[in-house]
């Protein structure tokens, strides 16, 4: 949380880099000359420079301020504004770049460490179906293959969070479908245990035993839900349906 100061930052002056630049600022200053003196063949004395010594002290001394000098972080909402801009033309991440993702990560990073859901398997926010705006996962994203036989209708993830079942649904073209059952393994931590695949939405088939993993979620609100898997991959989801609720 950035701490806010104990006076703006605008009220400091703006000093040159060194005291010799101060100095060459200072002599070039005008100031208005005073009334002549009789005596003077009208000369009038010039302002003294500031001396080096003491532009030294107040430099110093504005430096010792500066670490207690915060700007306001984002808000909740400005962050989620910026992370949907950076995700947006990504084609949930198929298109994105290291660069591009390392920017989205950042965004998540920011974003997770305003999270208000502490305990987030006890939230009902949780429950329903949530789409799939942008992973990292290839497995998903089958970015292996030519673009016309990836998955490109969208991809949602459906929990509830009273019977701790969850289900994936990829449309077009596939229609796959899988469901699992979520043990937690803490207050935001859940182990995923696979047990039926349905290919085009109709055959089902057992799933195998080696089809588990674990997802953390990191986010959640009642828009966004940002989730990290145990091979390091990024989920970021945004709710479509709060009131759809996964077959028994």
């Amino acid at each position: 949380m950035a701490l806010a100061s104990s006076f703006p930052p605008s009220s400091l002056p703006a000093l040159p880099h060194s005291p010799r630049s101060l100095h060459l600022v200072s002599s070039q200053v005008s100031f208005p000359s005073p009334r002549k003196p009789a005596g003077t063949d009208g000369l009038s004395v010039a302002p003294s420079p500031l001396p080096d010594e003491a532009a030294l002290r107040w430099r110093t001394r504005v430096s010792f301020f500066q670490p207690f000098i915060k700007k306001k972080g984002k808000s909740r909402e400005a962050l989620k504004d910026e992370l949907f801009e950076a995700i947006a033309p990504l084609d949930r991440g198929a298109e994105a770049s290291p660069e591009d993702q390392e920017r989205v990560d950042q965004i998540a990073r920011e974003l997770e460490a305003v999270n208000s859901v502490k305990e987030p398997l006890k939230s009902d926010l949780l429950n329903g179906k949530w789409e799939l705006l942008y992973t990292t996962s290839r497995s998903i994203l089958q970015t292996q293959r030519p673009k016309f036989l990836r998955p490109n209708g969208k991809i949602y993830q459906a929990i509830n969070v009273d019977t701790l079942r969850a289900q994936n649904m990829e449309t077009w073209p596939y229609f796959n479908q899988v469901t699992a059952n979520l043990v937690p393994l803490n207050a935001r931590r859940v182990a995923v245990r696979f047990d039926t695949f349905k290919i085009f939405g109709l055959i089902p088939i057992k799933a195998p035993g080696r089809g588990r993993g674990e997802l953390e979620i990191t986010y959640l609100d009642e828009e966004i839900r940002i989730s990290r898997g145990d091979k390091g991959n990024l989920f970021i989801l945004k709710m479509v349906d709060p009131t759809y609720r996964v077959p028994v």
